[in-house]
């Protein structure tokens, strides 16, 4: 039997009837152009009613000006919506036809879409497709694949429903090595891959396959979820310098093959295939090219130069691409916080923003699992003593200096709008949400335990706000911040789960220049005496002294957010 064939039966055997298991996927093709096309279909979504799939089709034959793809179902299963292509059903009958804005289809090139339909008892996939009546994943071989070829694996809804998280031996071990760090020492954190020494592991330190290798330890019998932190783009965090990473704004190339390849190479070996892997992918880098860059009165002339070369946009495409084949990997994609996008002009412009980017090179909305809000942030998860809604003698609170005109006044409420914006625009209505809640409990004495006076919409609303920063802007090591929610699973509408992304105790960056080989630099915003820039309204930085570069641990700060933790500890 021919090898250039794409392998369909052994995924066609496959047939997922359990409500959050989803069907395995028809892989794409990898030989010659003796197949005249080739049909990429994978469930990547499935529930007890309904399930969302992505498809790819790569044309093998001449070029063409327009194209439909049909295929037929052997049960109810019935189409509800669709993006990148004009879907229609007659029967169990199903086409797809292109949309205007994609209807050139070259040869050697490869088109994709997405769709939701629902179905009840089982969900057997497609047999057949064809491309313009013409036959897809069958070569001259004659027949219909390899059975020898395994299927792919299955993805559930939420990934962390049902299953233990990875606890870092190495943060715990830091963790537990503190006066009283012991209590939280068994948190679930994220393994932050930063560089492309960390790969294999920093100093000595734990690789992604020890982590991996160690996640395979704890799972037992059991479900577990590895939460890994995908964060090396060329150009790094443009507006701030602590954070900014070895890669120069145009080596593209090399993040693609010195960094994602391997990583994707590594969680695609099939000793790991059990383990369920999220992905966070790129945190402060997308957002920048809505908020930081000309006209922007925020502007960085870095941010400009990455808007300019698109190398934000193809390194978080190529990534959600590449992690986004391997089939037990969760891509969850960086969406900023209230503090940041919550403004009108920056918040359906990220959106926008997000979507541009999980279409790039070769990725489609199908590769996105989810996104999360509040990465490494310190916005508070809810406020109970003040609403957008409300008013003071006649004022809104949005006129507060606080809010500023802000929609949003907390995490709860702008990650669940955000989420709305993404599905309307074409993101899949199954998306999840993350909050990390590593450093946004804001307990301790200082908490207010009601509203403000009514005397000024300040007073309201600084009398009664958790979140004490000196400013929304502030995001440095941040003085009087605690410990919030404990990581759990699916708390609120629409959130797959409350994280630790951020491993509390880790430096945001250091208090002063300090010199290193780890291409971090000295932004004023972590000097506790920096009395601001534009983008926190030129309010002092509100940064604890004496912090360590980005990433190292900062006992003092560790303390603190025990000490602040709410709910207490």
């Amino acid at each position: 039997m021919s090898r250039t064939r794409t392998a369909l039966l052994a995924a066609l055997a496959m047939v997922a009837g359990t409500a959050g298991a989803a069907a395995a996927a028809i892989p794409a093709d990898t030989g010659t152009a003796a197949i005249p096309c080739t049909v990429d279909y994978k469930v990547q979504n499935q529930w007890g009613t309904g399930f969302t799939t992505a498809v790819t089709v790569t044309n093998n034959s001449a070029a063409k000006t327009s194209w439909a793809v049909k295929w037929s179902y052997a049960g109810n299963q019935q189409v509800t919506s669709g993006w990148n292509a004009k879907i229609s059903q007659s029967g169990t009958a199903v086409t797809a036809a292109n949309e205007s804005y994609n209807a050139s289809l070259p040869s050697g090139g490869s088109v994709s879409f997405g769709f939701n339909a629902s179905y009840s008892g089982t969900n057997a996939l497609p047999t057949a497709f064809t491309l313009d009546g013409v036959t897809c994943n069958v070569d001259d071989g004659g027949g219909g694949g390899d059975p020898t070829d395994p299927p792919t694996g299955t993805k559930v809804d939420n990934p962390y429903a049902g299953a233990k998280v990875y606890v870092n031996p190495e943060w715990a071990a830091k963790a537990a090595a503190e006066p009283g760090g012991s209590r939280i020492s068994n948190q679930p954190t994220g393994v932050w891959l930063d560089r492309i020494a960390a790969i294999n592991g920093v100093n000595g330190g734990m690789g992604l396959r020890d982590h991996l290798d160690e996640a395979l330890e704890q799972k037992g019998t059991g479900e577990l979820a590895v939460q890994l932190v995908i964060y090396n783009l060329p150009g790094r965090d443009c507006a701030a310098l602590a954070s900014n990473g070895e890669l120069g704004a145009t080596e593209i190339d090399r993040y693609r093959t010195a960094y994602i390849d391997p990583i994707a190479a590594i969680l695609a070996d099939p000793k790991y295939a059990a383990l369920r892997i999220l992905t966070t992918v790129e945190i402060d880098s997308l957002p920048n090219l809505v908020t930081n860059v000309t006209p922007r009165p925020t502007v960085t002339a870095n941010c400009d130069t990455m808007k300019a070369n698109g190398n934000y946009i193809k390194g978080v495409g190529y990534a959600l691409n590449k992690l986004g084949d391997v089939p037990n990997v969760y891509n969850y994609v960086d969406a900023g916080h209230h503090g940041w996008l919550g403004w009108d002009d920056n918040f359906g412009a990220s959106a926008d923003m997000f979507k541009q980017a999980a279409t790039a090179e070769g990725a489609t909305v199908a590769d996105v699992h989810g996104f999360i809000v509040n990465t490494a942030n310190y916005s508070a998860l809810k406020e109970d003593h003040f609403t957008i809604n409300d008013t003071v003698n006649g004022s809104s609170v949005r006129l507060s200096k606080w809010v500023d005109w802000n929609r949003y006044v907390d995490e709860l409420s702008y990650a669940q709008a955000m989420r709305n914006q993404l599905v309307s625009i074409g993101f899949d209505s199954g998306i999840g949400m993350l909050i990390d809640t590593s450093r946004n409990g804001w307990g301790g004495t200082a908490r207010p335990t009601g509203p403000g006076a009514t005397t000024t919409v300040d007073t309201y609303v600084d009398g009664g706000r958790y979140d004490r920063r000196i400013h929304l802007g502030n995001w440095c090591n941040q003085s009087g911040a605690g410990l919030g929610e404990r990581p759990q699973a699916a708390p609120a509408t629409g959130i797959d789960a409350y994280v630790w992304i951020k491993p509390p105790g880790e430096s945001d960056g250091s208090s002063t220049a300090i010199p290193n080989d780890e291409g971090k630099g000295f932004d004023r915003m972590c000097d506790p005496t920096y009395t601001g820039n534009p983008r926190n309204n030129n309010n002092m930085s509100g940064a604890l002294p004496g912090a360590p570069l980005s990433g190292h641990w900062f006992s003092a700060q560790f303390q603190e957010l025990m000490k602040n933790a709410y709910p207490a500890l």
